[in-house]
């Protein structure tokens, strides 16, 4: 009785460190931005660049490639930065009413405010999806992100 009580102890006390250090690793993984911008109205990412603005200045626009943004290939991610400086860059795609694991794909300076980079979105069990792609730029006063939200139909068709 008394090994199997230890044992029990012992599982609870290791369940309660992997919990603290989940908590802690989370906020790595997913940072708090520290300014959000606001994508312009009416843009569909799947179909073209989108452009999204910071209230102090400057903006980001991120172009997905193939349009469409097919699950399972492999995707061409560009993001052009204006009016920012920036000493990193990365897409953070997330799916908004599943956890669809991490996916955040870092993106390397290709030109004077530009970045390139790869991607692919996993498959889901369903045919439609609803993500979003928050492109998080680290600045000197803190991480900047901008969220783009798209659907994808794995149908064939594409979601408005």
């Amino acid at each position: 009785m008394r090994r199997r009580a230890f044992w029990a102890l012992v599982a609870l006390v290791t369940a309660a460190m992997v919990g603290v250090v989940a908590v802690r690793l989370r906020a790595l993984l997913v940072p708090a931005p520290l300014v959000l911008a606001h994508a312009e109205p009416g843009c569909d990412v799947r179909a073209g660049p989108c452009t999204a603005g910071f209230a102090g200045g400057g903006e980001v626009t991120l172009d997905v490639e193939p349009r469409g943004i097919p699950v399972t290939r492999p995707l061409v991610l560009r993001v052009a930065i204006r009016g920012l400086e920036v000493s990193a860059v990365a897409v953070d795609f997330a799916g908004i009413d599943m956890n669809m694991g991490y996916n955040r794909p870092s993106l390397a300076p290709v030109g004077s405010g530009a970045y390139r980079g790869g991607g692919m979105l996993p498959t889901c069990v369903r045919a439609r999806m609803l993500w979003e792609a928050r492109v998080l730029l680290t600045t000197p006063r803190g991480l900047f992100a901008a969220p783009f939200r798209f659907e994808t139909d794995q149908s064939g068709r594409h979601g408005d």
